[in-house]
């Protein structure tokens, strides 16, 4: 995909808009790790299972919507595209509302679908033009810089919705298992989930804000048909599937695997912390800690990328030590947990 001007340098607005983009994914999916631990005691949830279905909501739209999203943007245009994703994002971020009024996890789990469908559409429209708006030799930097938004705003939304959302928990919970009449109950959950109204809330106008000021600035349009005539005839003529592209079913692979670990990272270690009996003021933000980890990657990656290390040798270094340090946490997992949060709480 090209632009239909070349740039010479990066174009600042539309990087500042991808960037703003950015967050707001990060913000969006990252707020599955408070989701998981409050929506369990806001909706008294037997199981972690059942609570773990946010992020089974969240993740399974991108698998239903991804090649749709494709033909959304091929008819309407990536930049609609972008403005049709975020009031998407905001009406599912409304749903949290009636949600939370009648203690449906059902509504809930809908609106988190219908997030992960606007995040679908988004991500395959903004992802694009990272690499035209600026030098295509300088894309890389675009892509961590954007990058680096993306896990800022995850390290903040566990934090300022631990805040909101798991406030006094231990105390909610005591009163909850202290509490035999089933009205009384009730009523400290409908209290409890009163706490989505006014996030959700203002995170819907802020989305369709966003939305307004996409569609009245200027982004430069995407040319989808970027290869020449000779080319695609050639590719045509010589490929029949996916899989004869090693270099993109590999890279596809890679995505799966990177994507894997970091989610069950970020959204499942405040379940895990809470399995070890760690202090739960500690362990609400504990997404955050994993996300502080992870800046410091994107950090390391744009210092030593290609400076030091190649990319090659930086995939093969990260793939053996991601292997080496998950079966350290398997066998050390409370003292790996301890000094992880003990390193981010007091560097």
């Amino acid at each position: 995909m090209t632009s239909t001007q070349p740039q010479n340098k990066t174009a600042l607005l539309p990087m500042v808009i991808c960037c703003a983009l950015f967050f707001i994914f990060g913000f969006v999916t990252w707020a599955n790790g408070t989701l998981i631990p409050f929506l369990k005691l806001a909706l008294n949830l037997e199981t972690d299972l059942q609570a773990f279905f946010v992020t089974f909501a969240s993740y399974i739209a991108f698998f239903f919507l991804a090649l749709p999203s494709s033909w959304i943007l091929h008819k309407i245009g990536f930049k609609n595209g972008l403005v049709l994703g975020m009031v998407v994002l905001g009406v599912g971020s409304l749903v949290f509302i009636p949600a939370a009024d009648n203690r449906s996890y059902g509504l809930f789990l809908t609106g988190i679908f219908i997030q992960g469908s606007a995040m679908a559409l988004l991500q395959t429209a903004v992802n694009p033009y990272l690499s035209i708006i600026g030098p295509i030799d300088s894309a890389a930097a675009r892509i961590s810089i954007a990058g680096l938004c993306n896990k800022g705003a995850g390290v903040m939304v566990p934090i300022v919705f631990g805040i909101l959302f798991m406030k006094n928990s231990e105390e909610v919970t005591a009163k909850i298992n202290a509490t035999t009449n089933i009205a009384e109950k009730n009523a400290i959950l409908d209290e409890l989930l009163q706490r989505v109204h006014t996030p959700y809330i203002a995170l819907a106008v802020i989305f369709v804000l966003v939305a307004i000021l996409i569609k009245f600035i200027h982004l430069p349009e995407v040319n989808e048909e970027g290869e020449s005539e000779e080319t695609s005839t050639e590719t045509k003529s010589t490929k029949t599937s996916v899989f004869q592209f090693p270099h993109l079913f590999l890279g596809a692979f890679a995505i799966f695997c990177c994507v894997a670990a970091e989610v069950m990272a970020g959204d499942g270690i405040g379940t895990y912390g809470r399995e070890l009996n760690i202090d739960p003021d500690l362990v609400r933000f504990s997404t955050s800690f994993t996300l502080i980890c992870m800046l410091v990657g994107y950090v390391l990656g744009i210092i030593c990328i290609p400076k030091i290390v190649s990319q090659q040798m930086a995939l093969r270094i990260c793939a053996v030590s991601g292997v080496l340090l998950t079966h350290c946490f398997c066998f050390f997992n409370r003292i790996c947990f301890l000094l992880l949060c003990s390193f981010v709480r007091f560097s």
